[in-house]
């Protein structure tokens, strides 16, 4: 069974609210979903313009021939080129994308507590926070494929959360808001310093970038986008990224629409560049995480061999 949308439209949360909402409607179960919340404008009442227009025709060149049109697809709404049906995508430069491997990790309910306590072993500072589940695990994985991509000490490397801010903006939003209200958090360093310091180094600066994007964080990144408002891309998750989206706290594998439970849940091939990560929750219940990952090639064959990242140490 699949499902397409907009994220104009729907953000993780509001996913997963209307696919338990619909399974409930056709399983005759009793309704456990709250009714959604609708108004968007408590949130923020502001429009703007974008231009998806095309791009001009070219006009013909001075001798009176019409120029060559690029060979490839026509342009779409955003500028980029369409994907063709078959092969990869070309690029915003015009160039081919590299080939792209995804892989299912799957982390158990004993390696996810590993991994936790191992970061929260050394605190960076005396009482500083624990650090949580989705903390660790980012900067385990982060960690790893910045080493598994073989990076240079001096390149940089951006760790980018697709982060819900319905409890971070003033007035908060209930749960049930219906709509897209996430934003992407960032965080960045040297690919050098992530690799030679312990995992509490990415996982500390993963942390303070999460916490420090409170509701006056987000009104400013909200006037800056709507002072010169264009369409998300890919490139725009950062060089070297690791980005992450949806979220093991989803009950993807409680839905049921009469016919039983999922046997498994995964993302479909839109929006996948390499770095891309989903994160759900196992199949198998309690802490464990599968880790839907995206990346170059060469990149997932190291990872795969990495002992350390698979936790077969």
């Amino acid at each position: 069974m699949g499902l397409a949308f907009n994220h104009a439209v729907v953000d993780g949360t509001s996913t997963w609210h209307f696919m338990t909402s619909w399974a409930e409607e056709c399983s005759s179960a009793p309704p456990t979903t709250p009714r959604p919340f609708l108004e968007r404008t408590k949130s923020r009442n502001t429009r703007v313009k974008l231009d998806l227009s095309l791009p001009e025709p070219k006009s013909p060149s001075a001798n009176g021939e019409a120029k060559l049109e690029p060979e490839g697809p026509p342009p779409s709404a955003n500028g980029e080129a369409k994907p063709e049906p078959e092969g990869p995508p070309p690029s915003a430069n015009g160039g081919a994308k590299p080939v792209l491997r995804e892989k299912i990790f799957k982390f158990s309910e004993s390696a996810i507590d590993k991994i936790k306590s191992t970061v929260n072993q050394t605190l960076p500072l005396e009482g500083s926070k624990p650090f949580s589940t989705f903390q660790s695990l980012s900067a385990h994985i982060w960690r790893h494929v910045t080493l598994a991509r073989d990076l240079k000490p001096e390149e940089y490397t951006v760790y980018t959360v697709f982060a819900d801010c319905r409890k971070r903006v003033d007035p908060p939003m209930p749960e049930a808001y219906f709509g897209n209200l996430i934003q992407a958090i960032f965080t960045v360093t040297a690919a050098g310093l992530l690799s030679a310091h312990p995992p509490q180094f990415g996982a500390s600066l993963i942390q303070k970038a999460i916490e420090s994007h409170d509701a006056n964080a987000i009104d400013g990144r909200n006037k800056e986008w709507e002072s010169e408002p264009k369409i998300f891309q890919f490139k725009d998750a950062g060089v070297n990224c690791v980005a992450v989206g949806s979220s093991p706290r989803f009950k993807v594998y409680d839905i049921d629409f009469g016919w039983g439970t999922p046997e498994i849940v995964r993302s479909g091939t839109n929006n996948k560049f390499d770095g891309m990560i989903y994160l759900y929750p196992g199949k198998s219940g309690g802490r464990s995480i599968d880790v839907e990952l995206t990346l170059e090639p060469e990149a997932m064959g190291r990872l795969e061999q990495d002992k350390e990242f698979l936790m077969e140490l």
